[in-house]
């Protein structure tokens, strides 16, 4: 029987010209204590094979030793200890048949093979045709990548940042499982997004679905339970020594705590337990927004729109270290990398101002969703058992939705149903540059907040400002309006306030780094909202009369005067007699006259 087993785990004991046991693939997870003995000896470590027979080590805890742990063992030396670990890495790596991929951003990076069983799935796949800006490539020609490359960037960087802590700290017992948990989790945290991403959840799903509260998170976590069925994966996930429990992990780890307390003070995790609670905060860091996904977003987003970033990931990957505060285990960073974070979330800011909010994107996103609203009852999508979906209803339906990809638009586009001439149309001015056109854009004053459940409102406000009796007068339904929240990712909050730090003279006590301790040339406020109106109507005098009704009702309700575009910051403050002539200078009704002379005292970009 034991002779049965050497031979199944690969081990070749008669081979002594080389005297090395090859093993298969992860094999060395099915090693007896006598296997792992028998190996040591044939590697030359006669003097050590003892102490791990002692121990009744076996295979499947070989990824979990430390330098720590061996020396508990009994291995005194520390070249020995090294040896060894060298040794158990080699063969994790020599025989996970890793794949290598080479990529733009982060050059070549491997895969482990159960990475690559989902990778090589039709519902991973489907990433390839969801472009990861959505509308911005209509803008930014650079700006054609997708989420499946994303995807493969944030697992790789969950990797390099899980490992890293569980060299440096090998106290909090990091496993291998748990290292691979955290890398899926990354790999598979953009499986629910739907056609141009964001545009899907963030707009179209709430405009035609009000009633539920849907994010693309949940669509992950579907799609990843899917994904694990259809393609019997959990054979696959059990061979690599993964349970349930890991797989809840993954989950949680993507859109958070899958059931609700019953009181805020208990638990919310079942993957894992409070004393790596720290291992939730590397994909989506709910605590301070510092995580693996913004990481690779940032610089293959800037890398591909050809917009500078500052932010370096690999120093704070270096400085990076798991320290307890208040009760719990959380990831901090050396004080002197506190500017360095400044720069990652400046780098947000600085994609939103410039790409993500882009006027020219932002209604093109708009015009996008309107197209599917008015496709939605005509398009069907086969589901589960043969069940037809509307676009709409393929969030509930794993099967339909793995077939909803940024490809809806051109089908669209191309098809000759009648039903679909107004999307149709819609479409072919988003193509023939036809756009809507912005016709200002104004910011609330200062302590004054814009919610979006408010743009009905603003939208018949507006109108209002013209005469009902005049030929040119405009409508409500002719204007688009655009709430933007510009921030850091925490609201009006500074993030940095929930990044804890620690010091090289006590690098076990985190610390906080207080705004004025690091620079006086750092933001006062980390929010400010636009808000920003296109009109549909490309006629002129429509065009005209609308924007003399906005700048209107900005005088109106207090409102700075409107300026055309994008949400660039003035970085000259205007003198006083150039705000007094800021000022409106038309009130009451607008009526569709043209001006034929130049406005005087109002920037333009």
């Amino acid at each position: 029987m034991a002779a049965r087993k050497r031979k199944a785990a690969g081990l070749n004991l008669t081979n002594d010209n080389n005297k090395k046991a090859r093993v298969s693939a992860y094999s060395f997870k099915d090693w007896s204590v006598t296997d792992v003995y028998d190996f040591l000896v044939l590697r030359g470590f006669k003097n050590v094979a003892p102490i791990f027979r002692r121990q009744e080590i076996v295979g499947s805890v070989l990824p979990d030793l430390t330098e720590e742990r061996l020396e508990k063992m009994g291995v005194e030396k520390m070249g020995k200890r090294l040896q060894l670990l060298q040794l158990f890495q080699e063969i994790f790596q020599d025989n996970m048949k890793l794949k290598v991929f080479n990529d733009p951003i982060h050059g070549h990076i491997e895969f482990h093979p159960l990475c690559m069983k989902i990778i090589d799935t039709p519902q991973f796949q489907r990433l390839r045709d969801i472009k990861q800006l959505g509308a911005c490539y209509f803008v930014f020609p650079g700006a054609s990548h997708n989420r499946f490359e994303h995807s493969l960037g944030v697992c790789y960087l969950a990797g390099q940042l899980t490992r890293r802590i569980k060299q440096q700290q090998p106290e909090l017992q990091i496993t291998e499982v748990d290292i691979l948990c955290v890398q899926i989790a990354g790999l598979c945290h953009d499986l629910g997004h739907g056609p141009f991403s964001h545009v899907f959840d963030h707009w179209f799903i709430p405009f035609v679905r009000p009633d539920i509260q849907w994010r693309h998170e949940k669509a992950s976590v579907d799609m990843f339970d899917h994904l694990i069925h259809e393609n019997n994966l959990l054979p696959v996930f059990e061979e690599y020594g993964m349970s349930k429990q890991d797989i809840t992990f993954i989950k949680e780890q993507i859109a958070g705590p899958l059931e609700r307390r019953e009181n805020k003070d208990d638990w919310p995790y079942h993957g894992r337990q409070r004393e790596k609670v720290f291992l939730y905060e590397i994909v989506a860091n709910k605590r301070n927004g510092i995580d693996v996904d913004k990481w690779d977003y940032f610089a293959r987003d800037c890398h591909n729109m050809g917009i500078p970033s500052n932010f370096d990931h690999h120093r704070f990957q270096k400085f990076a270290k798991v320290i307890r505060v208040d009760g719990a285990l959380q990831i901090c960073c050396r004080e002197k990398e506190v500017s360095n974070l400044y720069d990652m979330f400046h780098t947000r800011n600085t994609l939103h101002r410039r790409a993500y909010q882009h006027k020219v994107v932002k209604i093109i996103e708009s015009m996008v969703v309107e197209a599917l609203v008015k496709a939605d009852d005509h398009i069907k999508i086969p589901g589960k058992d043969g069940k037809e979906c509307k676009i709409s209803e393929s969030i509930d339906d794993m099967v339909a939705y793995s077939k909803l990809t940024d490809y809806i638009i051109p089908q669209i586009v191309q098809s000759t149903d009648p039903e679909l001439e107004e999307s149709r149309s819609i479409l072919r001015k988003v193509y023939s540059r036809k756009l809507y056109k912005c016709i200002g854009q104004t910011r609330p004053p200062s302590g004054e907040v814009v919610h979006q459940d408010k743009i009905p409102d603003i939208q018949k406000e507006i109108a209002e400002m013209s005469d009902e009796d005049d030929i040119n007068a405009i409508t409500p339904d002719i204007l688009v309006v655009h709430v933007i929240n510009l921030n850091y990712g925490m609201g009006d909050e500074n993030p940095i306030d929930h990044v804890r730090f620690y010091s090289k003279d006590n690098p076990d006590q985190a610390m906080k780094v207080r705004k004025n301790e690091v620079s006086q040339m750092l933001p006062e406020k980390f929010a400010e909202q636009h808000i920003r109106v296109y009109c549909k109507d490309s006629d002129p005098r429509i065009l005209e009369v609308a924007r003399l009704c906005f700048t209107d009702w900005c005088h109106k309700k207090g409102f700075s005067t409107p300026k055309a575009g994008n949400a660039i910051p003035e970085m000259t403050p205007l003198k006083a007699k150039d705000s007094a002539e800021d000022i409106p200078t038309h009130t009451g009704k607008s009526k569709g006259r043209l001006h034929t002379g130049k406005s005087k005292g109002r920037l333009s970009f």
